[in-house]
């Protein structure tokens, strides 16, 4: 029985020595032997989570740390969805050729880290919390460790609270430190962004196409603003290229801030892809589909900036509740993400034709969609699901002199070119369809003009003066001045609802109703019978009104109103009675009234653009304005409203009763058809 005890006595002192020699091994130094001068820190670091200023001192006691490989983060290695500060250590012993000062190279350290050089801090790379700031991506970070000794090297390594694309499997190094003399690691570090600037070439280059394209489209939309897909265009082309720098891995900016940028980037590039795919499938005739869009745009813009407020203040303060937050922000923005499959749905079942550059958009803007919705999708909550297919959606597909396309990069540029086609062909056709309409409204104001006097007749006793100033290329208002055989005038003004082309018919209409019922009748209520008669089913939703004067030789006025403003006498609006506008009522009646214009007085007709023309402030001219200058002549009452500011078509007619010891005066008339 003793000598049973002696044995395991025995056999527990053996293996508590095989323990203190496996400990006194775990800590012994690494030498480093140099190789071409720099020397890579590989094989298992003595790694530990959590923070504490001793960590750094050299002569603090390791051995119990666990090892960990430098060539993985360490979420791949057992400590998976961890944040926060973590240390590696490392005894280095220099070997053979050692140089007589040293550096450090560490590939990348995320987020943030702090180096210590035989306890002494050396340098750090990004800035560790409270006041974090850390950058988006693997850079490589040199550090002077001074003259050439043996030590122990210590990283202080933070890694950020994870968002809700973060997988869980990142922080601290992705690749082995490498020491060694400083010509030797500038030469490592020169070669690594070597290797990194040539892996991004061909994203480099692609980009600048989206930053060409967007401002060749800013360009082209600022010569003609009435083209809105290609305003959105240059919104989507210049966003991608937007979205390419906050991506930057090695940019100058903070991750705060990256992100921030990111967030509106892709924002824009969805709100401008939902646009340009409205105007490009013929969408864009649905008020209540355009009025969705702006509604969603403005959704999506909301989530955007709160997003960057989460991100920039609330991510490090409250990780937890910032997560849940970027998780529904980013929800939203997937909802965007998916409004392109709906527009392009909607233009297949209304079986509209569409061209083949039309299609092509339409094909490529699924297939893009398709992956960048999917990949976000996919990438939401993975730390927790462990999905990978995001990944995989992600991952490159081959490599073009050495930078890697994945699929995502190929549909970008296959859709960027489609748009380019698309735009240029709808721009093409809404050009030619412009020039139709410009020509259509050449037209009709050649007819407009043929529709006005050429010139006002010398009527014996009276002075006429007539001012007719359209406020577009074709008004709505009209005026004819018509001698009659027994030397009196008959003068008519009146004004058509709407603008344009369908205005202009409708004056042709009224005006040539006019002068053929002026050689019939004289009688103000009896033209107007005629013309309402003839209006009625013709006036497309809209109105016409229209005043009637007949003023004899023995300067008797006699006049008729279809709802016209009154014309105005001494200032005054004269009272009459006043019937329908023309085309509204079958029945509708027009009473004539009969006045004595007096030796030297001035009947004054207008249109309604004198009384609605609007100040830069909102301000009306209004009734009492023009009553106050109803006396002048017809260009000074117009000159006085176009000064106020025109919104409307402008009319000004005047008849006025010469003097009988004077002698009649010359006619006057303005006409101009084109916008002050």
């Amino acid at each position: 029985m003793l000598r049973r005890k002696g044995w395991i006595r025995a056999l527990a002192l053996v293996l508590i020595a095989g323990v203190a020699a496996g400990a006194a091994a775990m800590a012994a130094p690494q030498t480093v032997r140099f190789n071409g001068g720099a020397a890579a820190l590989s094989g298992p670091w003595q790694f530990h989570i959590g923070d504490d200023p001793q960590w750094s001192a050299p002569g603090y006691d390791d051995s119990a740390w666990e090892k960990i490989s430098p060539d993985q983060p360490w979420g791949a290695q057992g400590h998976r969805n961890t944040a926060g500060f973590a240390w590696y250590r490392r005894h280095v012993e220099l070997g053979e050729r050692a140089p007589h000062s040293l550096a450090l190279l560490v590939p990348w350290a995320e987020e943030a880290c702090e180096v210590y050089w035989n306890g002494k801090l050396v340098g750090s790379f990004g800035r560790l919390p409270p006041a974090a700031v850390w950058y988006n991506g693997p850079r490589p970070s040199r550090f002077d460790l001074g003259p050439a000794t043996s030590g122990v090297l210590a990283v202080r390594v933070w890694m950020a609270p994870f968002g809700s694309f973060d997988t869980g499997l990142q922080g601290g190094f992705y690749g082995a430190p490498i020491v060694g003399d400083p010509v030797s690691i500038d030469t490592r570090m020169a070669a690594m962004n070597y290797d990194w600037l040539r892996g991004q070439q061909l994203l480099f280059a692609l980009n600048s196409l989206y930053a060409l394209v967007g401002l060749v489209s800013l360009v082209a939309w600022l010569r003609d603003r009435r083209q809105w897909v290609i305003f959105w265009m240059a919104m989507y082309a210049g966003g991608r290229a937007v979205l390419f720098l906050g991506f930057l891995q090695r940019g100058p900016l903070p991750i705060s801030y990256s992100l921030g940028i990111t967030t509106f980037a892709f924002t824009l590039c969805d709100i401008s892809l939902c646009f340009v795919l409205l105007w490009l499938l013929k969408l864009d005739e649905d008020r209540r589909l355009l009025k969705f869009l702006k509604v969603l745009a403005a959704v999506d813009v909301a989530q955007a900036l709160l997003d960057a407020v989460t991100i920039w203040g609330f991510r490090l303060a409250n990780p937890a509740p910032a997560q849940v937050l970027d998780g529904i922000f980013t929800a939203i923005l997937t909802v965007v993400e998916f409004v392109p499959f709906y527009l392009i749905g909607r233009a297949i079942l209304s079986r509209r034709r569409l061209d083949s550059a039309r299609w092509t958009v339409a094909i490529l803007a699924f297939v893009a969609q398709v992956l960048n919705a999917g990949t976000i999708t996919l990438a939401q909550g993975s730390r927790f699901t462990h999905l990978t297919l995001g990944a995989r959606l992600a991952a490159p597909l081959f490599t073009v002199f050495g930078s890697p396309v994945n699929a995502a990069t190929l549909s970008g540029l296959l859709l960027l070119l489609s748009l380019v086609w698309g735009v240029w062909r709808y721009s093409v056709e809404t050009r030619r369809a412009q020039a139709r309409l410009e020509e259509e409204i050449r037209n009709a104001r050649a007819v407009q003009q043929v529709l006005v006097p050429a010139a006002i007749p010398l009527v014996p006793g009276f002075h006429v003066e007539s001012v007719y100033k359209p406020a577009g290329e074709v008004g709505g208002d009209f005026f004819q001045i018509l001698p009659l055989p027994d030397g009196g005038v008959l003068v008519a003004i009146g004004d058509v609802s709407g603008k344009g082309i369908p205005a202009a018919m409708t004056v042709s209409l009224l005006v040539g109703t006019l002068r053929t019922l002026a050689h019939f009748t004289q009688s103000p209520a009896e033209i107007l019978d005629s013309m309402n008669r003839r209006m009625i089913g013709r006036n497309q939703g809209g109105f016409t009104t229209c005043l009637i004067a007949r003023a004899d030789r023995d300067h008797t006025v006699t006049l008729a109103n279809a709802g016209h403003l009154a014309p105005y006498l001494h200032g005054e609006e004269l009272s009459l009675d006043n019937g329908l506008p023309l085309g509204l009522a079958e029945d509708a009646t027009y009473p004539e009234s009969t006045f004595q214009l007096s030796e030297s007085e001035q009947l004054t007709l207008l249109t309604d653009g004198v009384i609605e023309a609007r100040s830069t402030r909102g301000e009306l001219f209004g009734f009492e304005r023009t009553a106050a200058i109803a006396g002048r002549s017809a260009d000074s009452i117009a000159q006085a409203a176009r000064a106020f500011g025109q919104e409307d078509d402008i009319t000004v007619l005047t008849l006025r009763r010469e003097s009988a010891a004077g002698t009649a005066s010359a006619p006057s008339m303005e006409v101009a058809f084109s916008p002050w």
